[in-house]
């Protein structure tokens, strides 16, 4: 152990068959499990998400240490809770920590499971935050939006593709010279623009705009005039520490300063009376600037010039090298090239509220943000804030959700996609996925099918792309837009199920998507697995991540997994094992394991929609079992109170279980609160029962414990036999049969038990 001042270092050893997930954010390209000798440096910069192994824009001191002992598995977890910049070696059996500042306040969280860990390290952290309803639905963006009636056109166009649509995001077009919380009169004339919302707003749509943290630096502008009046601005010998970002000058607003909190709350709060906006996306605040060192406008010249891209510096700058604080005696590995820890970004000497410098805040910046612009939107609102944050840090999932930052319309981008949203699951920021299709430059057609495939799966599900990108919506290929109603129309009738993951997130740290292992701790050929990932417990995702591929060898743990988009296709393995699956381009394998009921709705082309259409369940057994048990869960509320919890009188919770034995189906629910979907009348209309032992339709159907008769209630009954995609593992054993109930008029909202008779061979 070495402590000075400036430097912390401290080792550990480790066995060789540790398991190690988590330190980020980088963008890793070997899969989700740290690789020994690879660098792991941990420093909020604006380094694009293309950049592999390098600290990208969060940072997260923490990793989970999966072992497997004697065939047992065990998990627990370590934090070192410290903002300033810090390298982690890992060699394998060794992990050190050199860290250029604060103390060594470590946190070990005990497990044993992965899902105990990310319980206790929420419960430390912050549970992450409650979503509202729309956000699981599909979001669409661009830098380049020039004027309203590309909006527009974006909007009708997805409606005419069928493709559901529930947001539509504005980056900076709708500034006025990329001034925040302001309006470009001209592209976007106000009337115009509130017409449009009242449009989309009654139709179920949400809007939401981009905002950056640094305030222009000119005195007609009504935001800058208010900032200087209530001084909320990080200093630097006194004065606004001044820099550039798309308005030109800029100064950062200092997030740890209270008035600073409120005086952007009000800002909020003004710009929210112009346009009406559900959300806000803070990008850029890691924080990001143009220029390095301490700097002046210049005088004579226009900066910017409004030519080029518009990211040159172009103010009048000097290094900053005369403290201790701008020059550590420990580089740590910033940017991947050893750059100066104030490189384009706040000179690290700089000074926030109470003296607290730079140099030791700096990767707060972000979340700091992020809890004052939770504070502002709830205020006026009233409803349950959204916020989208580029930087974070330990915590900020109980305020944001996350976006992987600017990354590239490349395979390896899609794949590594899934590691970086996997391990914010373990940061605790559920709420997470990458700008589908890449951010720049345009994908091949081929790649947005894929990526579609892939994205519509993310926790969190937008296409966005750059300024100098070709148009890449979903509806631009015919064959994409094929995909995206496949594959989006499947993410619709999961929302039911989506949506009771982001209950369990905020009520237990559980991550929305999920590595394998966090369901099969003893499986360990899945403990390296980076192409799959599973949503929840047991749906499992399997897409295809490489060029000219039309089939996928996915990863099948021990268990029997039924396909979503043809339940009578199976998959069994008693030992576990690789299966090639077909997958032609727009085709997705989507498995749900044995021993889950899941609650599923109809679908729709925008959530409000889709939340009103009938319930069905799929309840998985074993394939072929003589007896089994399954269980599922489903949470509903009114998706926008502030609150998400039981005891309001506006949500209601469900536990479902099932069985199978002695030749009889059984099926049943415990309803706490119940009066909420009642209220809406909601009704399970369906059920499909898979892995049923022996041949024959469904008998003496009874429904709480009254006999149905078929004719009377129009009720369905059919049945079809499973066919596996590979051969069972062992001779004679008997074929299963999927059974659907349909016709139906179960209410959500009130306990039922529902049983029939299987023609069950062997049965008892």
């Amino acid at each position: 152990m070495v402590f000075k001042d400036q430097y912390l270092e401290i080792s550990t050893s480790l066995p060789k068959d540790a398991s190690l997930y988590g330190l980020g954010e980088n963008s890793q390209a070997k899969g989700i499990k740290l690789v020994p000798n690879e660098p792991y440096t941990l420093y909020t910069e604006d380094v694009s998400a293309i950049n592999l192994n390098t600290d990208l824009y969060g940072s997260h001191p923490v990793y989970m240490d999966l072992r497997n002992v004697g065939g047992k598995p065990y998990a627990h977890a370590v934090l070192l809770l410290n903002s300033n910049g810090m390298d982690v070696f890992y060699r394998g059996t060794s992990l050190t920590y050199k860290v250029i500042g604060g103390v060594f306040d470590f946190y070990f969280v005990a497990g044993p499971s992965p899902l105990d860990v990310v319980d206790q390290y929420t419960s430390l952290i912050g549970r992450p935050a409650p979503m509202p309803y729309w956000s699981l639905g599909f979001h669409q963006c661009r830098w380049g939006y020039h004027n309203l009636s590309v909006v527009e056109d974006v909007v009708d166009s997805y409606k005419k593709a069928k493709i559901p649509l529930d947001v539509i995001w504005n980056d900076d077009d709708h500034m006025d010279a990329h001034k925040d919380f302001t309006l470009n009169n001209i592209s976007y004339p106000r009337p115009k623009l509130l017409k449009f919302l009242d449009k989309i707003h009654k139709m179920g749509m949400k809007y939401i705009v981009i905002n950056d943290p640094g305030i222009g630096v000119n005195a007609s502008y009504g935001v800058y005039q208010r900032a200087m009046a209530n001084d909320v601005f990080i200093k630097y010998e006194g004065k606004p520490f001044l820099a550039q970002v798309w308005p030109g000058p800029v100064y950062f607003p200092d997030f740890l300063n209270p008035k600073t909190v409120a005086w952007w709350g009000d800002e909020i709060r003004r710009f929210h009376e112009l346009v009406p906006v559900d959300g806000l996306w803070i990008d850029m605040n890691e924080v990001s600037n143009f220029c390095s060192g301490l700097c002046t406008i210049p005088k004579g010249k226009q900066c910017p010039s409004g030519e080029g891209p518009g990211w040159i510096c172009c103010l009048d700058c000097k290094n900053i090298t005369k403290t201790r604080w701008d020059d550590p005696p420990y580089k740590i590995n910033a940017t991947g090239v050893t750059a100066p820890v104030g490189f384009k970004t706040i000179a690290t000497s700089a000074l926030h509220y109470n003296g607290v410098r730079e140099y030791d805040a700096h990767s707060l910046y972000g979340f700091s943000e992020t809890i004052a612009t939770h504070k502002g939107l709830q205020s006026i609102q009233g409803k349950r804030p959204f916020i989208l944050s580029r930087s974070t840090f330990v915590g900020s999932g109980r305020y944001a959700a996350h976006w992987t930052g600017d990354n590239k319309g490349t395979w390896q981008s899609l794949r590594v996609s899934i590691s970086t949203m996997l391990n914010f699951g373990i940061f605790g920021v559920p709420m997470v996925g990458s700008d589908i299709c890449g951010f720049y430059p345009q994908p091949t057609e081929e790649l947005c099918n894929r990526w579609i495939e892939v994205g519509a799966f993310y926790p969190f599900s937008r296409d966005h792309a750059n300024y100098y990108s070709p148009r890449q919506e979903l509806y631009q290929w015919d064959t994409v837009a094929k995909s995206a109603r496949n594959a989006l129309g499947m993410r619709y009738k999961l929302l039911p199920y989506l949506y009771t993951l982001s209950y369990e997130a905020h009520m237990t740290g559980a991550p929305m998507a999920r590595p394998l292992f966090f369901s099969f701790p003893e499986y360990t050929k899945c403990y390296g697995l980076s192409t799959q990932f599973l949503l929840g417990s047991s749906l499992m995702i399997s897409p295809v991540l490489k060029k000219g591929r039309t089939q996928v060898k996915a990863l099948f743990p021990p268990g029997s997994w039924y396909h979503m988009f043809d339940m009578t296709q199976a998959v069994v393995t008693k030992t576990g094992k690789r299966v090639a699956l077909p997958a032609p381009l727009n085709f997705v394998n989507v498995h749900l394991y044995q021993n889950t009921i899941l609650p599923m709705q109809q679908g729709g082309l925008i959530s409000k929609e889709a939340r009103t259409t009938p319930f069905s369940l799929v309840i998985t057994f074993p394939a072929g079992a003589t007896e089994g048990y399954a269980t599922g869960k489903l949470y509903l509320d009114e998706d926008e109170l502030p609150e998400m919890k039981l005891g309001n009188g506006q949500s209601t919770y469900v536990d479902f279980y099932a069985s199978v034995g002695n030749g009889t189906v059984k099926m049943w629910s415990q309803v706490k609160e119940g009066k909420f979907a009642l209220s809406k009348g909601w009704v399970i209309e369906k059920v499909s029962v898979l892995g049923l032992k022996g041949v024959g339709p469904a008998s003496e159907i009874e429904i709480n414990g009254s006999p149905i008769s078929n004719e009377a209630k129009k009720i369905e009954v059919s049945s079809k036999e499973h066919t596996y995609v590979v051969e069972m593992e062992e001779e004679g054993e008997n074929k299963s049969v999927m059974v659907e109930v349909e016709g139906l008029e179960m209410m959500v909202g009130r306990d039922f038990n529902m049983s029939w008779k299987m023609g069950i061979n062997g049965a008892n």
